[in-house]
C-alpha cells in the first residue's frame, strides 16, 4: 500500500516537472515580446521583469521557479480567463495571479533580481 501511494507521489512529481518545463519553454518564447509591446503602459512591468529574473536564476528554489513560471506564462499567454484583447480589463487577471505568486514567494526574490529589473525597465522605456 506505501509503494502504491509513492508510485502516485512521484507520477504527481514528474507531471509537475514537465508542466514547469512547459511554462518555461511558454515563456522564453513570449515573455520579452508581449512585454515589449506593453512595458510603459502596465503598472506591473517592473514585478514581472522581477518574477523573470527570479524564476531564469538556477539559484532559485524548483519550487519557486515552478510557481512564477506558471504566473509568468499565464501573462504571456493572450487567452485566458480575461482575454488580454479586452482594454483595461484584459491585463487585470495577469496582474492578479502576479501578485499572487510574487505573495508566495516573496522570500526567495533578491536584491539583484529587483536590481535587474529596474536596469531592464529603464533600458525599455527610454
Amino acid at each position: 500500500m506505501r509503494f502504491g501511494r509513492a508510485a502516485a507521489w512521484n507520477g504527481d512529481e514528474r507531471m509537475a516537472r514537465d508542466e514547469a518545463q512547459r511554462n518555461e519553454a511558454t515563456v522564453r518564447r513570449g515573455f520579452w515580446r508581449k512585454l515589449g509591446r506593453l512595458a510603459a503602459h502596465i503598472p506591473f512591468a517592473e514585478d514581472l521583469l522581477t518574477a523573470y529574473y527570479c524564476a531564469f536564476d538556477r539559484s532559485t528554489p524548483h519550487h519557486v521557479r515552478a510557481a512564477l513560471l506558471g504566473a509568468l506564462a499565464y501573462f504571456v499567454l493572450p487567452l485566458d480567463v480575461i482575454p488580454d484583447m479586452l482594454p483595461v480589463l484584459g491585463l487585470s487577471d495577469d496582474a492578479a495571479v502576479l501578485a499572487g505568486a510574487l505573495k508566495l514567494v516573496w522570500n526567495h526574490i533578491q536584491p539583484q533580481h529587483r536590481d535587474a529589473a529596474h536596469d531592464a525597465l529603464a533600458r525599455m522605456t527610454q
